[in-house]
C-alpha cells in the first residue's frame, strides 16, 4: 500500500505531512502550486477530486496504479485514517476516556469553528473599504476564538495531556494564524507554535512541503 499526499503549497496540507513524519509512515508527495494572481489551487487538483482542494490523501493498493487509489479528503478524516491504519495510535487518546471526547471536539473545532472567522477575514481583506460594516464583528470573533484556544493549552504546552496529539497538529494552523497576528496578545499560543516548529518531524515536513506562510 502506498500513500500519496496531493499537497498544495502554503496550505493546511502541511499538517498532514507533519503527521506522517511524526508517525514515520512512508509517503510520496504530489506538489501543486497556487495561482500567482488569484492564490487559488490549480485546476489539476480537480482531476483528483471535483472540489480541487488540498490536502488529499490517495491510498494506492500495491496492485493499482497511482491515480486509481482511494482518495480521502478533509484534514480531520485523513488524520483519523492515518492514526488508525498507519501506527499513529499513540497520538490519539484512548477511546472511552474524557480525553478522547476532548480530542474529537478539538480536531473538529480546528476545521469548523476556528476556520470560519479566519476564512471570512481572508476574504474581507480583499474587499477594502466595502468590508467596513462587518469587519468589527469578524475581528471580535477572531479574538474570541484565539483567546479560547490560548486558554485551553495546559501546563505541558499541549491541548490534551502531556504529549503531542492529533489535536495539537490540527490546531497548529489556527494557532499559527493567531501568532502571526501578534504573539503578545496570545502568548501561550505563540509558545505552542514555537514548540511545535522545533519538533524534528515538523521541520522535516517543512523541508519536503516547501514554503509555508512566514514559517
Amino acid at each position: 500500500m502506498h500513500l500519496i499526499v496531493h499537497h498544495l503549497n502554503n496550505s493546511r496540507s502541511q499538517r498532514i505531512l507533519w503527521l506522517l513524519e511524526e508517525i514515520g509512515a512512508p509517503y510520496a508527495i504530489r506538489h501543486y502550486q497556487r495561482d500567482a494572481a488569484t492564490n487559488l489551487a490549480p485546476a489539476e487538483l480537480k482531476a483528483i477530486h471535483p472540489l480541487g482542494k488540498s490536502p488529499l490523501l490517495e491510498v494506492v493498493d500495491d496492485m493499482a496504479a497511482a491515480g486509481h487509489g482511494r482518495v480521502i479528503q478533509e484534514s480531520g478524516a485523513i488524520a483519523e485514517y492515518l492514526c488508525e491504519h498507519h501506527d499513529g495510535q499513540a497520538l490519539v487518546p484512548a477511546r472511552g476516556t474524557d480525553d478522547h471526547i476532548r480530542h474529537l471536539e478539538l480536531i473538529h473545532f480546528a476545521e469548523g469553528s476556528a476556520m470560519t472567522p479566519i476564512i471570512l477575514n481572508l476574504y474581507l481583506g480583499r474587499l477594502g473599504d466595502a468590508a467596513a460594516p462587518v469587519k468589527p464583528r469578524i475581528d471580535e470573533q477572531l479574538d474570541a476564538h484565539f483567546r479560547y484556544l490560548d486558554g485551553e493549552l495546559n501546563d505541558a504546552g499541549n491541548f490534551i495531556g502531556d504529549r503531542l496529539s492529533v489535536a495539537d497538529i490540527m490546531l497548529s494552523f489556527p494557532a499559527e494564524v493567531a501568532a502571526m497576528g501578534g504573539a503578545g496578545r496570545y502568548p501561550r499560543l505563540a509558545a505552542f507554535v514555537a514548540a511545535m516548529h522545533a519538533r524534528p518531524a515538523w521541520q522535516a515536513a517543512r523541508a519536503k512541503g516547501g514554503a509555508y506562510f512566514v514559517f
